[in-house]
């Protein structure tokens, strides 16, 4: 096959492990990642692809796979890499049977992330190759030899990319998938069953395994030395390459794809032949402390941040000494994300906002509602933190204090890691209200199903978790479900639980508003002999609806599906539905 075809580099990833002769992949969605998982899905006759309930649980079905003998892939972002690190770190360790590989999507810039965690960092104290491509090309290619790196050097091994590469676009070659037959299981205590015993000979293996990689990667392909004006060098790696390439291109490159462990021959002998050595990588000086341990002279971070991402203009501006390339002569005006219309956490947080109730947080399309004017979400550290957080209050301030709290999760986000919260609480004895905004699907990340969905990543109908019955299993009394858009059982079952000296959970049940089995048949509209001026309709701060210079509101029959929160609020009748 000699195909071509333009690919995003998520995509081309999906399209490498398929080349390879991948069987299993196991992810839990997460931007910049989300699209690996989506893509394998066509592919769905040779691989088993699944959303896992969260990537600690995906990492060792991606394990499993591989003591079973078969190539597997775990997908996920950079904080998620956080919640796996518990199996990762044991899995280096152990090794593999048949090839394994980890994609961190780390996020430089923080286009939809808490924080900007250098996954390199997590690899290097785990005793893992990382591997890292420049473009969609590369990341199709450098999966299939990262496979095989895995069974060469018995590691599991590390697919590091950027939100920048996953999301660019660029030309690929397509291949024929190679199929390399399973590896037979042989039972193996000393190697697959991690007792302090047999650990601290496997920790004596790892080391020797990546001292190896460490001398023989100088030769990888992957890792190439690319001569030109001598007087400038630069080691970099990932999509900076790419930079380097724009702002310098006469200028010599070091371009590593193998990033942990570093090819030292190669850097060394590089190092000899150019007059002035910069080491440009996004994020944290991974490269650049080690090569400055070595007693090689060069540039990093003095003149490159640690923060952000990078950009050819960033080498202009501190290696050349210019100003930026020029841009369009046009101001782009700044677009900040805000809800849908129509959309469920919309009503939830103006009934809390109501109510003068604060809500610890937690990681979703519902982290918005911290934003004025609803200002209700006070808190937001990470996925399934709101019913800890909000349990720690309680039991530092005691129950008192969080009477006028509440904790806010999203239904992919409870089973994700809320769960085990949710226990914690109900087993300590706490008496906080959790609010489980389940608008059925994981919605910040593209609409991905989940255990609460009644459908699988492969399209296959399966049993659907009910999160009524969960939390009464877990042992909550109070479980309520409610309409997001009926506010007045909403605010009356909201002021009825927190009260409550018990732990109580409400489930506020409305999908999301862009889901495709979603038909709406109906639109608002405002009356302007009605309309008082009295602005309760846009307290919500629904973008479907704008003010008129006589202070009537205008309700936009494109963006309005009819939720009907507007005229819910609306005293005066202004408001009425209207069939398309």
């Amino acid at each position: 096959m000699s195909d071509q075809k333009i690919m995003l580099g998520n995509e081309a990833i999906a399209r490498g492990a398929y080349e390879a002769g991948v069987k299993v992949s196991a992810a839990y969605p997460g931007t910049p990642s989300t699209e690996i998982s989506e893509s394998i899905v066509e592919y769905k006759d040779v691989i088993y692809s699944e959303w896992s309930p969260n990537e600690k649980v995906a990492t060792e079905v991606a394990i499993g796979a591989s003591m079973a003998g078969v190539r597997s892939l775990v997908s996920m972002k950079h904080v998620g890499v956080n919640v796996a690190s518990d199996p990762l770190y044991t899995a280096s360790y152990i090794g593999v049977n048949g090839g394994m590989v980890l994609v961190a999507a780390d996020d430089p810039g923080l286009y939809s992330s808490q924080n900007e965690q250098d996954s390199r960092m997590v690899a290097r104290a785990a005793l893992i190759p990382v591997i890292e491509p420049s473009d969609s090309q590369e990341a199709k290619d450098f999966i299939k030899i990262a496979y095989d790196i895995s069974e060469k050097y018995d590691r599991p091994v590390m697919f590091r990319t950027t939100t920048r590469l996953s999301h660019s676009q660029c030309l690929v070659k397509l291949c024929e998938r190679t199929e390399p037959d399973d590896k037979p299981y042989v039972r193996n205590i000393a190697k697959n069953v991690m007792m302090p015993a047999m650990a601290k000979k496997r920790h004596v293996h790892v080391e020797e395994m990546m001292n190896l990689l460490a001398k023989e990667g100088s030769s990888l392909p992957i890792n190439r030395a690319e001569y030109r004006d001598t007087s400038i060098g630069f080691i970099t790696c990932g999509i900076a390459y790419q930079y380097v390439r724009e702002a310098c291109p006469d200028a010599s490159v070091l371009k590593l794809g193998l990033v942990n462990p570093l090819p030292y021959d190669l850097i060394k002998e590089f190092a000899k032949k150019v007059d002035k050595l910069y080491i440009f990588e996004e994020l944290e000086p991974v490269i650049e402390e080690q090569v400055k341990s070595w007693g090689i002279a060069c540039t990093g971070k003095e003149i490159f941040t640690r923060q952000g991402e990078y950009s050819a203009n960033l080498i202009r501006s501190a290696v050349l000494g210019q100003g930026p390339a020029p841009v369009s002569e046009y101001e782009v005006p700044g677009r900040p994300p805000v809800f849908c219309p129509g959309c469920p956490h919309r009503s939830v947080f103006y009934a809390l906002s109501k109510l003068k109730i604060h809500a610890a947080g937690d990681i979703g399309c519902y982290t918005l509602g911290a934003q004025a004017p609803l200002s209700v979400i006070d808190t937001t550290v990470c996925m399934g933190s709101s019913i800890s957080t909000l349990h720690g209050m309680e039991k530092a301030k005691g129950k008192d204090y969080i009477k006028n709290w509440v904790a806010c999760i999203g239904d992919s986000t409870f089973l994700h890691t809320g769960v085990n919260s949710l226990i914690n609480m109900v087993y300590n004895k706490g008496t906080g209200t959790v609010m489980i905004l389940d608008n059925s699907t994981t919605g910040m990340t593209g609409h991905q199903d989940h255990a609460a969905t009644g459908k699988t990543l492969m399209g296959d109908e399966t049993y659907a978790v009910s999160l009524y019955h969960l939390c009464k299993a877990i042992g909550v009394e109070h479980v309520y479900e409610v309409n997001a858009f009926d506010l007045k059982e909403l605010e009356e079952t909201i002021k009825r639980e927190v009260a409550r000296d018990e732990v109580s959970v409400i489930i506020t049940k409305s999908p999301c508003v862009l889901l495709k089995s979603n038909k709406f048949t109906k639109v608002c509209v405002a009356d302007p002999n009605k309309c008082k001026k009295c602005g309760m309709c846009q307290k919500p701060a629904c973008p479907a609806l704008s003010r008129n210079a006589d202070g009537t509101v205008t309700i936009d029959d494109v963006s309005c599906n009819g939720c009907g929160l507007c005229m819910s609020l609306c005293k005066f009748g202004a408001i009425d539905k209207v069939d398309k």
